[in-house]
């Protein structure tokens, strides 16, 4: 059973969230790449056994409205921020999952202040290796043509970020078939990949700020990470691990892209745990 869809203005885009739990600190996810709230359906009920937990569909991203214009990691960033205000918080723990990881980076780096506890799963913004798939939909026509909505379409685009392609059942993929099928969802999730990477990887200008800064985090940090991740290898976490003060790192085996989706248990467990520590 999932939690309600909610909605909030947020800089006048229409934004979808989910929100549970009404005691303790607030923890905000940060959804992937081409995801939504659903990713994290497996981890909001545990969580919000302890804290106040939001998970936010980015603008351009699920439910949450699709404008026209440009979709850049600062621009995500300020969403975010706006997001907080709008919905009155003031302050959050931020678990931030791949490109969700990279904005949550952005965010600490930004508005440290505002960050009690950073969660790093498989993040972006830490290397220059990424799959060969989403390089090449950077490319004009291929971009779209592998992106064209369909339910083998959205299998594909999951399949390479788990290791157990089991668990993208028949309604995981109808859920993304339904959501990669609104109007404007192709155009803006191209738009955002075309921002971040080209066909020789992740954009310079994207990462250079993150991976030069991220000695400036004040925040504690829990890198987790799954072993066998095909879509950002497991290299860039120990780049994290060494270079992020007072930052641990987990590591779950017979894992890939998406921890918080195929071990769900064992990530809810690791983050509560370091939340509460």
């Amino acid at each position: 059973m999932f939690p309600t869809d909610q909605y909030i203005n947020v800089k006048g885009v229409k934004t979808r969230y989910w929100t549970a739990g009404d005691k303790g600190l607030v923890i905000l996810l940060i959804h992937g790449f081409g995801a939504s709230v659903e990713i994290w359906q497996h981890n909001i009920e545990s969580l919000a056994k302890f804290y106040r937990v939001y998970a936010i569909d980015i603008v351009g991203f699920g439910r949450s409205d699709k404008p026209e214009g440009p979709y850049t990691v600062s621009i995500m960033t300020e969403f975010v921020d706006a997001f907080m205000k709008a919905a009155g918080i003031d302050k959050a723990s931020f678990v931030g999952l791949s490109f969700g990881g990279g904005i949550c980076l952005q965010y600490a780096l930004k508005y440290p202040q505002r960050v009690e506890k950073l969660v790093l799963v498989d993040s972006a913004g830490l290397g220059k290796e990424l799959i060969l798939s989403l390089r090449l939909m950077s490319l004009p026509i291929i971009g779209e043509l592998m992106t064209k909505p369909s339910r083998k379409m959205a299998y594909l685009f999951f399949k390479p970020a788990v290791l157990n392609s089991k668990i993208l059942n028949g309604e995981f993929t109808e859920t993304y078939y339904k959501l990669f099928s609104l109007p404007g969802a192709q155009k803006a999730m191209l738009k955002v990949l075309r921002s971040l990477c080209t066909i020789f990887g992740p954009r310079e200008d994207a990462l250079h700020n993150t991976m030069s800064n991220l000695h400036k985090i004040t925040a504690s940090t829990l890198i987790v990470w799954g072993k066998q991740d095909a879509v950002l290898p497991l290299e860039q976490a120990y780049f994290a691990r060494e270079r992020i003060p007072n930052s641990q790192l987990y590591v779950f085996d017979q894992c890939g892209h998406m921890p918080n989706f195929e071990k769900p248990e064992e990530f809810n467990s690791t983050v509560l745990a370091f939340l509460s520590g």
